[in-house]
């Protein structure tokens, strides 16, 4: 099943658009290994693939920025079934 999520990151500091642009470039990293399409959006980040695929990559992902990049709030929306991109 595809699925779309559109996610938003808020770190928790003053200096957050270094840790948005670090969330986005691990995103990036695990699409080029796995296949699913991400695109950048001045407010969100929209990943789109296999349902499977995507949500692991965003777990794995979220796990990595908050040790890497410091504690955020993490706001998404899934549309399953549907194919964005």
């Amino acid at each position: 099943m595809m699925t779309t999520i559109e996610i938003s990151m808020y770190p928790l500091q003053e200096g957050y658009v270094p840790p948005i642009h670090g969330f986005i470039a691990l995103l990036n990293q695990r699409a080029s290994a796995t296949g699913f399409k991400v695109l950048t959006c001045p407010t969100c980040t929209v990943i789109c693939g296999a349902y499977d695929i995507v949500f692991s990559a965003l777990q794995e992902t979220i796990a990595e920025a908050n040790d890497t990049l410091g504690k955020a709030v993490y706001v998404t929306k899934i549309i399953p079934n549907y194919e964005a991109l």
